[in-house]
């Protein structure tokens, strides 16, 4: 199973973090490290301070969980800023994503990161309906929540993860400063996952014959 947190890579021309080992996947599925991995991913450079205030923990304890993910490769000091500031953090990459090279030992912790993403974007999802109120109609306009199932090969299934994927990384590392008037901060999520029960459609056709 491959998961991605971010959009998959281009590994022809972008520098990109690839989770493989049990223990780093395992790593990065704590809830603290994953709010200020979206952070970091989208270009930012940031101190234990800062992440602390994003995570809502202390910063010592973020400190902690910022070293997790350097152990990994996931995150790095970035150059010293020369005038005794705090030294900030930075991802280690353009892009992350999870390609588990031991699909069994890897299993549960892939879970566990799949369940806190999930977990995540519904807490966004049910805040930002909640939060209508306070949005402009062409922001509520523009909130969209769609669950569909096909009927895919695997071809299929891959080509859709990878277009939809190759649209994304157009916005992947746009900052702040270089934003369009009006822009937010916007969460798209998507899953391409293979129903439980569902026979392979040459496997229905056989044992109809």
């Amino acid at each position: 199973m491959a998961t991605a947190p971010f959009p998959a890579p281009k590994p022809s021309d972008q520098h990109v973090v690839v989770l493989r080992d049990p223990r780093a996947i395992k790593a990065l599925a704590h809830p603290a490290r994953l709010a200020v991995i979206d952070e970091f991913f989208a270009g930012r450079k940031l101190t234990a301070t800062e992440c602390a205030d994003i995570a809502g923990l202390s910063a010592s304890a973020m400190s902690y969980h910022l070293r997790a993910l350097e152990k990994w490769g996931i995150i790095r000091r970035s150059a010293a800023t020369g005038d005794g500031r705090e030294r900030p953090w930075e991802a280690a990459g353009e892009l992350l994503t999870v390609d588990s090279a031991e699909p069994r030992a890897s299993a549960a912790g892939e879970a566990v990161l799949v369940a806190n993403l999930l977990d995540r974007q519904r807490e966004e999802a049910l805040r930002c309906i909640g939060s209508q109120n306070e949005m402009s109609a062409a922001w509520y306009e523009a909130l969209t929540v769609r669950s569909s199932a096909f009927w895919l090969n695997q071809a299929e299934a891959k080509q859709l993860a990878a277009e939809m994927s190759e649209l994304l990384l157009d916005f992947q590392r746009r900052q702040h400063e270089h934003a369009p008037a009006g822009a937010r901060r916007v969460r798209v999520s998507y899953t391409v996952v293979p129903l439980a029960g569902s026979a392979d459609a040459g496997t229905v056709e056989a044992g109809r014959a």
